[in-house]
């Protein structure tokens, strides 16, 4: 079981990585920027699907629905944007044409 939890943690981090790196982009949709100001609500909202009170049960609705959200908006972008996001959550630099030339700089 600590297995499992530990696999799907680090997809989960591996995720938050690459939506963090997607945000950073020049290109990066509106809707993205959207999508995880809602994700990030409702993480810290008191009010869930299930309350948090409840023993277990409650915690798990964040467990799942946070991560699944995450690899929605993920799944979702621009090619560019997301090659961009794997690129920079694998370790690598990002590349000058990630770069757009903002018009009066």
């Amino acid at each position: 079981m600590w297995k499992r939890l530990s696999v799907l943690w680090s997809l989960a981090r591996g995720d938050a990585r690459r939506l963090w790196f997607a945000l950073q982009h020049p290109r990066a949709p509106g809707w993205l920027k959207l999508g995880t100001a809602g994700v990030l609500l409702y993480l810290v909202s008191p009010v869930d699907l299930i309350p948090d009170v409840l023993p277990v049960i409650g915690i798990v609705d964040d467990l799942v629905l946070v991560p699944l959200a995450i690899r929605w908006l993920l799944g979702r972008l621009p090619a560019e944007v997301r090659e961009h996001a794997d690129r920079r959550a694998g370790g690598q630099p990002a590349r000058a044409d990630d770069v757009i030339d903002m018009p009066g700089r």
